[in-house]
């Protein structure tokens, strides 16, 4: 069984019209088959440093040391890859079967300092609820950051990012339910793209994958999203130097209020032929 998309056999249930009886009641025709379905995978992911429980966070199997990476970055513990000594699977973690979950990874820094209190979470998260620390505008803005490239949208290439986004998701194809993350240049074109049950997982292999390639700060490069724009997103995308964030869903008052100090290009319900400017300019001629 894949992890990324288990499959389980389920029972597709459809309702047809029936003709009524003698009597002229008529009763929905209930139609069942049983057949093998794939599903995103959901397991989780304990993260260690030198041996002490940082985070456990709900995920989608898969580019985990990106995700190791991203979460880091955007957290403000490294500015680059090459902070992190090590990173690795830990042996002992087996499951009923004797075999590696790879459901723990631990990570060693080239610095000896500790880690700030406010970043152990001994807790788990779930797959939506993020692990942000920031709590206010002003907290992001005031952390060392790249500067943001103003970058003037294209409305024509804006409706066509989530078709782009999503030719690039192969899970999705197969459950129809998993999100994803995409870097693009702004002509278009995928520089990097991951899936994730969690938005904001997704977010972080993304730049995670981007930071191991040296390819950050995000310079003029547009973060697509097939989630919401919220507060914490927008900050993953500030905080890695996006110049834009283009999402299919709605967006929180926080993310636009951070997105228009920041600098940050900001549309939502990115869908068919428009979507909502929230911060930034367009493009004209």
């Amino acid at each position: 069984m894949g992890r990324i998309t288990p499959s389980f056999a389920v029972t597709r249930v459809e309702l047809h019209d029936a003709a009524p009886d003698a009597a002229g009641t008529s009763r929905a025709r209930v139609v069942t088959d049983t057949r093998a379905d794939l599903v995103t995978g959901e397991e989780p992911l304990e993260i260690r440093m030198g041996g002490q429980v940082l985070t456990t966070t709900m995920r989608t199997p898969g580019a985990d040391l990106d995700l190791v990476h991203g979460l880091l970055y955007s957290e403000g513990v490294i500015a680059s890859a090459d902070e992190v000594a090590e990173a690795r699977y830990c042996a002992g973690a087996t499951g009923a079967d004797g075999r590696n979950t790879y459901n723990v990874l631990e990570f060693d820094l080239t610095r000896p300092e500790p880690l700030a209190p406010e970043f152990i979470r001994g807790l788990p998260t779930s797959s939506a609820c993020g692990v942000c620390g920031s709590t206010s505008i002003a907290q992001v803005l005031g952390k060392p950051r790249p500067p943001i490239t103003p970058l003037k949208l294209d409305p024509e290439l804006v409706v066509q990012l989530p078709d782009r986004l999503r030719a690039e998701q192969k899970a999705f194809r197969k459950t129809g339910g998993i999100h994803a993350a995409g870097a693009f240049t702004a002509a278009g074109e995928p520089v990097v793209t991951r899936e994730d049950i969690g938005r904001h997982n997704a977010a972080d292999k993304v730049i995670g994958a981007l930071l191991r390639q040296g390819q950050l700060p995000a310079d003029n490069m547009i973060l697509v999203m097939s989630s919401r724009a919220s507060f914490e997103l927008v900050q993953k995308a500030v905080t890695a130097g996006f110049s834009a964030l283009v999402a299919v869903s709605a967006a929180s008052s926080l993310a636009v209020e951070l997105a228009r100090e920041a600098g940050l290009a900001l549309t939502g319900f990115t869908r068919g032929n428009r979507f909502n400017l929230y911060s930034g300019a367009l493009k004209q001629g």
